[in-house]
């Protein structure tokens, strides 16, 4: 039983490291998105914003994600953690999808009305 102890939290070790630097990795990520879009002809737009929000909201999802499933002792607790999770996503994901093309499509609208006589 010590011996199960130990391999668990060596694991958990390993994972917390390994969570570390993904979520180091991530920040250079948005970083590195936002400075593009930025730059981009419609860097300032509502869509960019939503595009950044979205992006910033699913790395902090999944690392709240990461941190639940370290600190789990069971496996049935990892099978519910996952589940609730890949629920929860597929439920986010479906809804940023849908306001991304919302977005798009009034940004496409109005560009194609042109400027206000």
């Amino acid at each position: 039983m010590e011996e199960n102890n130990k391999a668990s939290e060596g694991m958990s070790s390993v994972v917390s490291e390994a969570t570390e630097q993904a979520r180091v990795a991530m920040e250079n990520y948005l970083s590195f998105l936002e400075k593009s879009m930025a730059v981009s002809p419609w860097g300032k737009t509502e869509l960019s914003k939503k595009i950044k929000s979205h992006a910033e909201q699913n790395v902090a999802t999944a690392f709240e994600f990461a941190q639940k499933l370290i600190h789990a002792k069971e496996f049935q607790d990892l099978v519910r953690i996952q589940t609730e999770f890949v629920q929860t996503q597929l439920k986010s994901l479906t809804e940023q999808a849908k306001d991304l093309c919302e977005t798009a499509t009034k940004a496409t609208t109005d560009a194609l009305k042109g400027p206000p006589p």
